[in-house]
Order: C-alpha cells, then structure tokens, then sequence
C-alpha cells in the first residue's frame, strides 16, 4: 500500500517517533504535527489520505480538530488515538466522523491493520493506488481523484494516464503511446495524441498553462514528471 500520505497529530514525541517508523516500515509516506493548529496548518501542504489524530492534545483538542477536517477536508479519512476509559470521547469522535479509533496503549501491528482496513475502505482498489501529488489513480477501480474529487475522464483518457503515470521519467512520442494505449492495429492520425494530452491537462491541471503532471518534451514526445 505504498503511496498513501499519513499525517500523525500526537503530542508525545516518542509515541509520534514510534507511530511513523512503522508507517514507515509498512511503505507510507508520513508527516508529524504536535498539535491540532499545527496539524491543520499542514493539510494543504502535506495532502495526507489518512490523519492519525491523538483526542487529548494540548490547546485545540482532537475532538475539536476531527470536526473541522470533517468540514473542511472531507475526503480524508481520520483514525483516532484514545486512552483507556475515554468511550463518550471515543463515541463522540465516531459521531463526528471518524472512521475508526485504537486504544493506547497499543500494538504497531494493530495500529497499522487499522491504518490499512480503513484505507481500504475510504479508496477503492488502494492496494494498486498511484499517488502524486494531491492526484490518486485507482487501476482496478478505473477512477481518478485530484484534492479529493472524482475526475470525469473517458475510457481512453484514463488509459492514456495510466499509462503515462505507470511509466514515470520515459519520454514517449506519439506512434509509441498510439501503440501502448490505441493498440497496434489502430491507423488513426498520430496527432489524436495530442488532443488526448490537451484533455487530460485540462482537466488535472484545470487550464493551467505549465501542466505539472505531463511534460512536452519538444521534437520528441511526451512523459510523466518522475519526481
């Protein structure tokens, strides 16, 4: 499940430390806040898929912070981090719309079980998932999301970037990508490509002038941004 984003929200340095280096471990990609405001300052920046998010924490707590992801950041999913004997709090977090909680202290093994069931459920297909950025392909489920929303792409566009995204780095020119993505029987103009790349930066760069995705690289062809 390698290229998930997790952001871990735990006021003790040592459970955090020990939270992300089993993350870590396990493949994914992970940030650290200290607190709630931190934590919410780092969202736009960090783009987690998933927040591990401790309930008592100092200033603005948990249950507080839970609420506002859930406004504002609906699309990420929040696994809860609570002590024995805080089941109204647990409760609370739940109703708020949490989607699962682990009880301290607690079993890495468990915590990353929780982490990967939950991911499971929020994004289909997740054991395939494509992560750059803030954009999340999803092979099996043939759907794309960018900041959280569903893109509307036709059969062959969504083709066209999986292939592309598969491939990071390699410069294809438009006979190559006609045969890997068309098939090598199509005859069709070699200039479809282009079309096809038009659309796919319209709608993942939203009419930006310098796509960040997929790179022209003149005289030759086209490729995926490695980095």
């Amino acid at each position: 499940m390698s290229g998930f984003r997790i952001l871990v929200v735990e006021d003790e340095e040592p459970i955090r430390g020990f939270i992300r280096i089993n993350l870590e471990r396990n493949g994914f990609e992970v940030r650290e806040a200290a607190s709630g405001e931190e934590a919410l300052n780092l969202m736009l920046e960090t783009l987690p898929h998933l927040v591990v998010l401790d309930l008592k924490l100092p200033g603005m707590d948990g249950l507080e912070v839970c609420r506002i992801l859930r406004q504002k950041y609906p699309q990420v999913a929040v696994l809860m981090l609570t002590a024995r004997g805080q089941d109204m709090d647990r409760v609370k977090g739940l109703e708020m719309g949490a989607d699962d909680y682990v009880v301290k202290p607690f079993n890495p093994l468990e915590l990353v079980a929780s982490v990967k069931a939950i991911l499971r459920r929020v994004f289909p297909a997740a054991d395939g998932v494509i992560c750059y950025g803030d954009l999340s392909i999803f092979p099996a489920a043939r759907q794309v999301k960018k900041g959280g929303k569903l893109l509307e792409l036709t059969h062959r566009e969504f083709d066209l970037l999986l292939f592309l995204a598969r491939n990071p780095g390699r410069v294809f020119n438009r006979d190559e990508l006609l045969d890997h993505v068309w098939g090598e029987n199509y005859f069709g103009d070699p200039k479809t490509v282009d079309v096809y790349i038009r659309r796919l930066r319209a709608k993942l760069e939203n009419g930006r002038a310098n796509p960040g995705f997929i790179e022209t690289v003149w005289g030759v062809g086209y490729r995926w941004r490695a980095e």
